[in-house]
C-alpha cells in the first residue's frame, strides 16, 4: 500500500483499509462494528460500520456504546496499579490481607495481588454462562456473588506463580481488593480515579440514559433458540432478527471482570494512557515504569503469556510487530484492545455479535503508515 497523503489528512491507504473493513463486515454478516486507531499521542482515525440495531437500522458510529466484557480488565488492572503507586497496597502482599473473605481459598503458598493480576494465582475459571442479568431487573449483590463463587472454588488448580491460566474469578477478587483498599465501591473508584480523569465521561457500568447503545446479536439456528433462551436468565434473550437472536440490554454480575459499557471513541483514551507511559495530555495516572511492567509478559507454558492485565498469545511470542492486547467477548459482543508499543500504535475495535474475524482487520490496520 502507498504512503501518500490525502487532503483530509489521512494516509492514502486508509480508504483501502476502510473498504476492507466494510467488505469484511458485509461478507461475515457482522451487524455493526466500530474502530478507533491511536498513533503516538492522538487518535488518528475512527469510524463505525454497519448497524448497531437491525430493527431500527441505526448505523454504528464511534460514539456507540458496547458492552466491553473482559476488556474491562485493563481498567481493573490500571486501578490496582494506581493504588500500588499511591502506597495503598503492595502487589506482592497476600490478597487476603486486603480482602479477608479470600481466606476461604486453600493456598499452599499465599496468592498475591500480582498473582491475580497475571492470572498465575491458580484460581479456577468457572464458566460464566449465567453471570448476567437484565438491565431492567434488580441489581445482584456483587460481593455475595463473588463469595459464593469462592466458596465453590476453594481449591487452587496449581501452586501460585508456577503456571498461568486465565481466571475471571481472579479479577472479581481484585475488584473486592479495590473496594476494600479505597473504601468505596469498585465502580466508584474506577469512575472517579480512571474514567473521569481520562475524559471518559460516557463510559461506565451502565448504559447512559438516552445514549447510543448497540444491541447484541448471537447467530443461532432457529431450533436452538429455546435452548439458548433457557440457558440465560429470563429477560436477556430477545427476538429473532434474521440469522441472529437479539439480546435485550443486560449487565454482567461482576463488574470488575467485564462490566464496562462505552464507545471506541472513549476507549481510545485508555489506549492512549498505556501507549504514552501512563499519561494522556496533562493527566498522568501511572508511572512509565508501571506501564512498562504491565506490558511485560512472562511465558509460563500456557496458551497465553500474561503481563499485569495485558497478554498475548504464546504463538506470537517471536513475531513482529510485538503486541499486547486484551479481548472482551460474551453473548452478543466481541471486542479487542491491542497495543503495538514499538510502533506507538493502538487499535480498539468493538462489534455487536458474538464472534467475527478481528485478526484480519488488525493485520490490515498495522500495515498502514498512519503518520
Amino acid at each position: 500500500m502507498g504512503n501518500g497523503s490525502r487532503r483530509d489528512g489521512y494516509p492514502a491507504d486508509v480508504g483501502t483499509f476502510a473498504g476492507f473493513v466494510d467488505e469484511k463486515v458485509r461478507a461475515e454478516g457482522v451487524p455493526g462494528l466500530s474502530i478507533a486507531v491511536v498513533k503516538g499521542d492522538r487518535v488518528v482515525w475512527a469510524r463505525g460500520f454497519g448497524l448497531v440495531d437491525l430493527a431500527t437500522s441505526m448505523p454504528a458510529s464511534t460514539q456507540t456504546g458496547y458492552l466491553w466484557f473482559s476488556m474491562t480488565k485493563i481498567a481493573t488492572a490500571t486501578a490496582i496499579i494506581r493504588l500500588a503507586e499511591e502506597g495503598r497496597l503492595d502487589l506482592d502482599a497476600p490478597a487476603d490481607e486486603y480482602y479477608r473473605a479470600f481466606k476461604v481459598v486453600s493456598q499452599p503458598v499465599p496468592v498475591s495481588v500480582r498473582h491475580l493480576l497475571s492470572h498465575s494465582s491458580g484460581l479456577a475459571n468457572p464458566v460464566p454462562i449465567r453471570w448476567v442479568y437484565p438491565a431492567s431487573g434488580p441489581v445482584p449483590d456483587r460481593r455475595a456473588f463473588v463469595e459464593r463463587l469462592l466458596a465453590k472454588n476453594r481449591k487452587l488448580k496449581f501452586v501460585p506463580g508456577e503456571r498461568a491460566a486465565y481466571s475471571n474469578l481472579g479479577y472479581l477478587v481484585l475488584g473486592e481488593v479495590i473496594s476494600e483498599v479505597s473504601s468505596v465501591h469498585y465502580e466508584e473508584y474506577v469512575r472517579e480515579e480512571i474514567l473521569v480523569p481520562l475524559g471518559m465521561e460516557q463510559t461506565g457500568f451502565s448504559y447512559p440514559p438516552g445514549g447510543e447503545a448497540a444491541t447484541g446479536y448471537h447467530s443461532l439456528r432457529p431450533p436452538l433458540i429455546p435452548l439458548f433462551r433457557a440457558a440465560l436468565p429470563r429477560g436477556v434473550v430477545g427476538r429473532r432478527q434474521g440469522r441472529y437472536v437479539a439480546l435485550n440490554p443486560f449487565y454482567v454480575k461482576g463488574p470488575a471482570y467485564g462490566g464496562l459499557v462505552g464507545s471506541v471513541e472513549e476507549a481510545a483514551r485508555l489506549v492512549l494512557l498505556h501507549l504514552n507511559g501512563g499519561r494522556v495530555g496533562e493527566t498522568r495516572l501511572l508511572s512509565v515504569a508501571s506501564v512498562e511492567e504491565m506490558q511485560r509478559t512472562t511465558p509460563r507454558g500456557g496458551e497465553r503469556d500474561f503481563g499485569l492485565g495485558w497478554f498475548r498469545a504464546a504463538g506470537v511470542r517471536h513475531e513482529r510487530p510485538a503486541l499486547v492486547e486484551h479481548l472482551g467477548g460474551g453473548a452478543g459482543f466481541w471486542n479487542v484492545m491491542r497495543l503495538y508499543p514499538r510502533e506507538s500504535l493502538g487499535v480498539v475495535m468493538m462489534g455487536n455479535t458474538t464472534a467475527y474475524d478481528h485478526e484480519s482487520i488488525l493485520d490490515e490496520a498495522v500495515r498502514i503508515t498512519w503518520g
